[in-house]
């Protein structure tokens, strides 16, 4: 062997896969099947080394499955729609399909090169008219079901981009492309109704024992079960009562007003007087999300409406408050300001009383600034509770109250959720078209499915704001599928969180004419191992256990795939330090890491200067503290990326890239390299270290198959190096220095498969190392024959010994007392004590 040229061999070995077709997945009845997959990425254009690890621990355990004889499918594909093209296509004058397609390009000439076990015969990108046709489809089989309906409802609206957002593509209250600030509108939407499921999808979480706590405690808190009671307020003016709904019944005592949402029908019947109108356009600025709520500032207006407490008789002012949302509980609340601060703080700001309804034991302070708000089960002291309550829990109390109430005829007690119904609709082009034509006759009219995939139209502008299908008169105007009048299509197209809820579906089958295929669905699904960021925890996996329901209803899915991800991972990030300088405008300039020389603690350009290091941070584009994954293949190759990022901090933990981390890697499998070939060279033979070696081997063998079993990857690696050490020191004969370097590649290939099959091939391996049964321990070998006893003489740890474990005490004194390192302490003298601590440790007292 020469020496280690990571370009040569992976080349090389990729092709062999290639031609060998290996990681094609197809249906094998009698094998055990394995899906893993990893979140499928946006094709930005740009590789990074967070996709590296994400991909790196997918394919770990793919070829894994693999080699453990598992029929194994694992694609790729591409979440391609969304506002990032259209942004691109505005900034550039292009098109966003144009640069889509693009960039997908360039980021599979970045992926090869890492030697993924991918199936690419299966790829597809969620911009294919072949899948969004299939999409199309599934909406019209969800109408048909009733999982899909449209009504009015106030939406995040960004006035610049002109599109309806969803509550995470609000930061700060504002729009997370254009920065502008959201406001709240009421347009016509299409719905899908998830709040129907959500008690099913709150509880099937308990199932799903293979993903992580910290994700099922996100998506319960998102769900939001909760037990309160309705009521209504009658109106002193004999209006309709105005019932509201609340989670503290139990402070009723402390009603001080009465609050609507700026969209209740009370607040909308009073449109038309300048005061309101002028009160209500300034109230729905801002967005729907419970961070822009809770920061914006409190505005209020009284309608002059009184209703009746339903307890004391006594009066309260009805208010139009903007922090109430017309689509959680009524729309309407009773405010009990002194234990709640958002209500408190209305209080101050408009002059209305605050009523403390309990106390902290033994406090009998009022609420100053703060609200006192206690944790349901601490027990407070009540003030004339109406249920007659005296010392009690917060949890005490809301059940008694509900009993109350419900015993007088006053109220009952009602089960709600604080999941939405989910918002599809976009206005934007880059997205899957809805499939329905608006008829003045016939109304809205689904398309019909042998006219999917409607398609987008290629000749659009994006010189003006807004959704080019708006102005497109020659795609938007049709004739009705239905009596065959002049119709229009929706021009909404569908949120891009609809294209990645069922395209792991899509995989088992991703040519199929309807959405799955029963067999390829049957057979592949479930996921057995999703990987992905904690970011997506909430509402991708949320929407995508939905659609795989909605999917099953319909027809296109099992039962046992409603829960389509039996294991989930989060993985960590991939971080870098930031470099910057401060340009001519006093504004940051941020470096990329190639620019950028280290010498000693000092970090300079090529012109010299010196920059700012900022401590590991989030690989990001905007702080150019990014790393090319191409850039390290070029230099390293690609098993240096994968071993390094898998081998430096725990998967699920934040990893930082640095250049001295991928040199020490490189030159640790340059050393592999080299060991493989001295052993190669070596005279076939046997010694008496081979049995040590061998045990070291199962050693080795157990080790790392519980390591990446259990996702411990860096620990799977950290026994790997110490089994380099161990065989690079053996003085074992040739043919158990063979076997234990085969095996050692055996159990490098999942991280390093092209090193591996160089080392499987030179060491006289059988086909292709990636097909090669994983090695098993052997239990026996686990069990160590001998143990190795420290020698302490007066104290201190002088020498040690290896003795069988079994041997008995008076044998291993004598071992010790002749060791040379204590004949020479004791100089011929006899010890005063020795105590022998059986498999320990030996004690000798000079």
């Amino acid at each position: 062997m020469s020496r280690y040229n990571a370009a040569e061999i992976e080349a090389r070995w990729q092709d062999a896969w290639e031609k060998a077709g290996i990681f094609r997945a197809e249906r094998k009845e009698g094998k055990p099947k394995y899906y893993v997959l990893e979140m499928f990425p946006y094709p930005s254009g740009k590789l990074h080394m967070g996709h590296v690890r994400n991909y790196t621990m997918g394919d770990v355990i793919a070829r894994y499955k693999i080699s453990t004889g598992h029929n194994v499918l694992h694609p790729m594909g591409f979440d391609a729609f969304g506002m990032p093209a259209e942004n691109a296509a505005m900034a550039i004058g292009g098109h966003p399909k144009t640069w889509t397609y693009n960039n997908i390009d360039d980021m599979v000439e970045q992926m090869k090169p890492l030697g993924l076990s991918l199936d690419w015969d299966r790829m597809f990108a969620t911009c294919d008219p072949e899948y969004y046709g299939q999409q199309q489809a599934l909406f019209l089989d969800f109408l048909q079901e009733g999982l899909v309906y449209r009504k009015n409802a106030v939406v995040n609206w960004d006035p610049v981009d002109m599109t309806v957002l969803a509550n995470e593509q609000v930061e700060g209250g504002r729009g997370w492309r254009s920065g502008a600030i959201v406001e709240r509108k009421e347009l016509t939407q299409w719905f899908f109704k998830i709040s129907d499921m959500a008690d099913e999808l709150l509880g099937a979480l308990d199932g799903l024992d293979n993903w992580p706590a910290k994700v099922k405690l996100m998506q319960a808190n998102w769900i939001g079960k909760s037990r309160g009671l309705q009521f209504g307020f009658e109106r002193v003016d004999g209006g309709e009562p105005i019932v509201v709904y609340t989670t503290r019944p139990d402070t009723l005592n402390g009603a001080s007003f009465v609050g609507i949402s700026p969209d209740h029908p009370i607040a909308k019947a009073m449109e038309g007087n300048p005061e309101v109108d002028a009160f209500l356009a300034e109230a729905r600025k801002g967005g729907t999300t419970e961070e822009a709520i809770e920061t914006a500032e409190k505005l209020g207006y009284d309608t002059g409406i009184k209703v009746k407490h339903p307890l004391t008789g006594a009066e309260l002012p009805v208010w139009i408050a903007n922090f109430i949302l017309m689509d959680y509980g009524t729309g309407a609340i009773f405010a009990c300001p002194a234990h709640d601060q958002r209500d408190l703080d209305f209080c101050r700001k408009y002059d209305l009383p605050v009523i403390d309804t309990f106390f902290a034991l033994g406090d009998d302070t009022p609420v100053g600034k703060e609200a006192f708000v206690p944790a349901k089960t601490e027990k407070v002291r009540w003030v004339d509770h109406f249920a007659g309550l005296a010392e009690a829990t917060g949890e005490e109390a809301i059940n008694a109250t509900i009993d109350f109430m419900e015993g007088k005829g006053l109220g009952e007690g009602v089960t709600k959720f604080r999941l939405r119904d989910w918002g599809l609709s976009r206005q934007r082009y880059w997205g899957c078209p809805i499939p329905v034509v608006h008829c003045e006759t016939c109304g809205v009219v689904p398309e019909k499915k042998e006219n999917l995939p409607v398609e987008l139209p290629d000749d659009v502008s994006f010189d003006q704001p807004g959704n080019p299908l708006d102005r497109h008169p020659t795609w938007r105007d049709v004739a009705c599928p239905s009596c065959g009048a002049p119709a229009k299509r929706e021009t909404d197209t569908m949120d891009t969180f609809v294209d990645s809820s069922w395209y792991f579906a899509r995989f088992t089958a991703p040519r199929a004419e309807t959405p799955t295929n029963a067999a390829d669905a049957e057979y592949w699904m479930n996921v057995d191992q999703y990987i992905g960021g904690v970011e997506h925890a909430i509402l991708h996996l949320l929407y995508a256990r939905f659609f795989a329901r909605a999917m099953h209803i319909c027809g296109h899915l099992p039962e046992s795939a409603k829960e389509p991800f039996d294991a989930l991972f989060t993985q960590g990030m991939v971080t870098h330090a930031i470099y910057k300088t401060e340009g001519a405008d006093g504004r940051p300039v941020y470096h990329y890491p190639e620019e950028v020389t280290l010498k000693g603690d000092t970090a300079v350009l090529e012109d010299g200067r010196e920059v700012d290091v900022v401590p590991s941070a989030k690989m990001s584009k905007s702080k150019n503290n990014v790393v090319n994954p191409l850039h390290i293949i070029e230099s390293y190759g690609a098993d240096t990326a994968r071993w390094f990022v898998l081998s430096d901090s725990p998967p699920e933990r934040d990893v930082e890239w640095t250049a001295s981390g991928a040199e020490a890697a490189h030159k640790h499998l340059g050393r592999v390299y080299r060991i493989a070939s001295e052993i190669d060279a070596e005279a076939t033979g046997q010694e008496a270290d081979d049995t040590a070696l061998i045990r070291e081997m199962h050693k080795a063998i157990h080790d790392v198959t519980m390591g990446v079993e259990s996702f411990g990857f860096n620990a799977a690696i950290a026994k790997l190096y110490g089994f380099t050490n161990t065989l690079a020191k053996s003085n074992a004969g040739g043919a158990a220095k063979k076997q234990a370097a085969r095996t050692l590649a055996q159990l490098m290939s999942p991280m390093t498969p092209h090193l591996a099959e160089a080392v499987w091939e030179t060491l006289g391996g059988e086909g292709l190392c990636a097909l090669a049964p994983w090695p098993v321990a052997d239990e026996a070998m686990l069990v160590d024959d001998e143990v190795v006893m420290p020698i302490q003489i007066n104290g201190k740890r002088r020498a040690e010994i290896s003795v069988p474990k079994d041997m008995d005490k008076a044998e291993v004194e004598k071992l010790a007392l002749a060791h040379h390192a204590v004949q020479k302490v004791l100089d011929g003298a006899t010890p005063k004590k020795v105590i022998v601590v059986p498999g320990r440790i030996v004690n000798v007292v000079a």
